[in-house]
């Protein structure tokens, strides 16, 4: 590709890639070229193609700032309706996050709120948690639905989810959550409900284009292997692919069941046993870590991070963010969490908020800084990648590509 065809060229950056062997793929004095969407070139700036610098659209110098694919937060529950701040207030006085759930509360308190609100309402409650993510460096968002448990209801929820991705200009990534937990209407008909979900809310809502994977709770206080294998078998038959909350409060066998079906990721694994690790590895499910939930819980079973880089799982960090167990709005914080917390390296860290992320999404197009690569990429107001785990909060982005193009993060 001739140079005069880029349309923008930054210059004079500290580039993490996170391609090749070099810690971060880090590149000094780098230089990194977007056209029409991707990027068309990058390496150190001295190996530019001759003439470069003078025949690009546009050439702007950062200063030796980092550039880093933008982030990607593939586990969130960001559409839903109302808070749980009191759920917070009676975990600090005692009640477990299971006692709240089957004294009413929980997941099913949220769906009462989420129920009530219209589609606008849902957006305009929403759309403010989805800009702190993007004014924090994320490009690319995972949404659940799962608040709904009706057809119309969870419909909305993926209707608003769409929405986001166009009112900011960013990627949303739609998931199905219908097992999320029995709606009070269903209680005493735990079999019918599974049926309504596999039989007519599911192919509904895929054929309306709302679905881009299927997700459940797998766990005592959720849904069984046996139901959550049902909708698997739904998802499989309409082509969509499959993840799930796996082993987060006990140790049901979930991610050795989404690894059987090739699922792209299994989520939260504070209980997760060496078979189901082995079995994740040989399927490449990637490990989803949600060290925001933990913290907001209180817990203190540590996922097994040191078998899981034995066995060679990838290993993405996400926000989680949902109004129950953990109202985290940075998915920076998340990774500096999962150094503090699960003992990761900032470059684990940031290697699972870009390359691994985007795995756990199934986007190949993204994650790391390299040609051919859509051009969602954050300059950094710092000058090593490790900083942006060091940092507790605070504002260090200072411009957000997506596609190429600079975007209001505000």
């Amino acid at each position: 590709m001739s140079t005069t065809s880029w349309d923008r060229l930054l210059i004079d950056a500290t580039l993490a890639t996170f391609t090749g062997d070099e810690p971060y793929g880090l590149i000094a004095n780098g230089a990194i070229a977007l056209h029409e969407g991707r990027i068309a070139w990058v390496g150190r700036r001295s190996d530019l193609p001759a003439n470069a610098e003078r025949d690009a659209g546009i050439v702007e110098r950062v200063g030796g700032a980092l550039i880093t694919p933008g982030l990607i937060d593939c586990h969130t529950h960001l559409v839903f309706g109302g808070d749980r701040a009191h759920e917070f207030d009676l975990r600090l006085n005692g009640a477990s996050y299971e006692a709240i759930a089957r004294a009413g509360g929980g997941i099913v308190s949220t769906v009462k709120a989420t129920r009530a609100a219209s589609e606008d309402e849902l957006l305009a409650q929403s759309l403010p948690r989805a800009r702190a993510l993007l004014a924090d460096g994320v490009t690319t968002v995972e949404i659940k639905s799962g608040y709904g448990l009706n057809l119309e209801s969870e419909r909305r929820m993926l209707r608003v989810a769409r929405r986001i991705g166009e009112t900011l200009g960013v990627t949303v990534r739609t998931t199905f959550l219908g097992l999320h937990a029995l709606p009070p209407e269903y209680k005493e008909r735990r079999d019918d409900y599974v049926a309504l979900i596999c039989d007519e809310v599911l192919p509904a809502l895929a054929a309306e284009d709302l679905v881009d994977a299927v997700d459940a709770f797998c766990e005592n206080i959720g849904f069984a292997p046996a139901e959550t294998r049902r909708v698997f078998e739904c998802a499989r038959s309409l082509g969509l692919p499959v993840k799930l909350h796996a082993e987060q409060l006990s140790d049901l066998e979930g991610a050795a069941l989404v690894a059987e079906y090739g699922g792209l990721s299994a989520d939260h694994l504070e209980y997760l046993s060496e078979s189901s690790i082995r079995a994740m590895a040989a399927a490449g499910t990637t490990a989803v870590l949600l060290p925001g939930a933990f913290y907001a819980l209180r817990e203190t079973k540590l996922p097994p991070i040191a078998s899981l880089r034995e066995h060679g799982v990838a290993m993405a960090i996400a926000t989680d963010c949902n109004p129950g167990t953990s109202p985290l709005l940075s998915l920076r914080l998340a990774a500096g969490m999962a150094c503090t917390l699960f003992r990761l390296t900032p470059e684990e860290a940031l290697r699972g908020v870009t390359h691994h992320a985007a795995g756990a999404l199934g986007l190949s197009d993204r994650g790391t800084l390299a040609a051919g690569q859509r051009a969602d990429l954050v300059v950094w107001n710092v000058d090593q990648p490790a900083e942006l785990c060091y940092w507790i909060g605070g504002d260090l982005v200072h411009t957000i590509y997506v596609a190429g193009h600079p975007i209001d993060r505000r």
